[in-house]
């Protein structure tokens, strides 16, 4: 068995062979819609798939972990992404494919929530944000990567899929060699009260925590899984595309860390502002810049160095907000702030070019990024809210 560092970065893993995964499919299936002739927001709704996957399994989730441990559960989710990748070669069927993108969303979301809450229930207060902060950037690495396998239609339309599912399925292996746990007492006694209240309450004191999540949401399947569409039609060309959406995550990459480890010292709320001010000014500029190629991989880097920290600044933020025994509840409504602005990103973005195709396709993403501005703005810090509901 292995120790508890290691345990740590086998669960890094795991998360970042689950971004690979993500970040391959959402463009990769957008672009192979596209070439078939389906409408942009057909292709946004069959996108969604992934998040209400993700959204439906959230709520059922604590009680296993309870009972079962964290290794069953992250196990059970790994296994239901890899299967799920392997079967789309054999039936492209729209449907068939929309029910294989749900089941890869419950898988991760199981994955995601057994790694999420074994790495926040276990890290001290002093390296909380960093520990997050390298789940991010490792999930964000899969992500820069995945969208390369779109180059890989020139061979194959089932390569990429075959390739995920062995690489999901190696990693997965690791895990036998981790001993189980479970979550602390103080934790699994908040199972035996009612779901519906302990979420109410993580909502109340720790809401402008999801809002980070949220945005992040939109953002990643907007641009992963419409903006490829948006890009063909003002005349870029796939494998350039390829390369300008990676920018994104790739240039979170270099700031992951250092803003992790930054919120640790100054404050989640005023790094959090920080980012999204720098986020509004990114994609303003993208708007302005967007036939030029060197252009968008310009302003998309900008922006995934604000930005593109916004999930695990909003997970450390939640846990800063919350008391131990809601951290699962808190875990579970990220991933459902995550999904909620996920479905709602390529589904209103994919609508906005079907109905305003004379406005930049990036304007609703600068108007998400004012709102959660102006929201968190209004919120109140993590010492006073924890004060307030003491």
């Amino acid at each position: 068995m292995v120790s508890t560092r290691t345990r740590f970065w086998i669960l890094i893993g795991l998360v970042t062979i689950s971004g690979f995964s993500q970040g391959m499919l959402l463009p990769l299936l957008a672009v192979i819609l596209e070439q078939n002739g389906i409408s942009s927001s057909i292709n946004g709704l069959h996108a969604t798939g992934l998040y209400i996957g993700i959204l439906i399994s959230s709520p059922f989730m604590e009680k296993p972990l309870q009972k079962l441990g964290y290794k069953p559960v992250i196990m059970i989710g790994g296994a239901l992404v890899f299967i799920s990748l392997a079967l789309f070669p054999f039936w492209q069927a729209l449907w068939f494919w929309f029910i294989l993108r749900v089941a890869i969303g419950i898988g991760d979301q199981v994955l995601h929530f057994g790694t999420q809450t074994w790495i926040t229930a276990t890290s001290a207060s002093h390296s909380r944000g960093k520990n997050i902060a390298y789940y991010g950037l490792f999930f964000s690495l899969g992500f820069t990567i995945g969208p390369l396998m779109t180059n890989l239609l020139e061979f194959s339309i089932y390569l990429p899929f075959l390739l995920s599912s062995g690489l999901s399925l190696m990693v997965w292996l690791m895990m036998w060699r981790v001993n189980n746990e479970t979550p602390p007492n103080d934790q699994a006694t908040a199972y035996g009260t009612s779901s519906y209240k302990r979420f109410l309450k993580a909502i109340k004191i720790g809401w402008a925590a999801f809002l980070p999540p949220m945005a992040y949401g939109f953002l990643e399947a907007t641009l992963h899984g419409i903006f490829p569409v948006y890009g063909l039609r003002i005349g870029h060309d796939v494998n350039v595309l390829s390369f300008i959406i990676p920018s994104f995550a790739a240039a979170s990459l270099l700031s992951q860390i250092p803003l992790g480890a930054l919120s640790d010292r100054v404050g989640r709320k005023i790094v959090i502002l920080t980012v999204v001010s720098g986020g509004i000014a990114a994609f303003i500029l993208a708007a302005i810049f967007e036939e030029s190629t060197l252009g968008l991989f310009a302003t998309f880097a900008m922006g995934g160095l604000f930005v593109g920290s916004l999930f695990s600044l909003g997970i450390s933020y939640m846990t800063d907000l919350l008391p131990r025994e809601l951290l699962p509840a808190g875990n579970i409504l990220c991933g459902m702030a995550f999904s909620i602005g996920s479905i709602l990103g390529p589904f209103l973005s994919g609508a906005f070019l079907d109905f305003m195709p004379g406005l930049s396709f990036f304007y609703i993403i600068v108007a998400l990024l004012v709102i959660v501005f102006a929201a968190t703005v209004l919120s109140r810090d993590p010492q006073t809210q924890k004060t307030a509901d003491a």
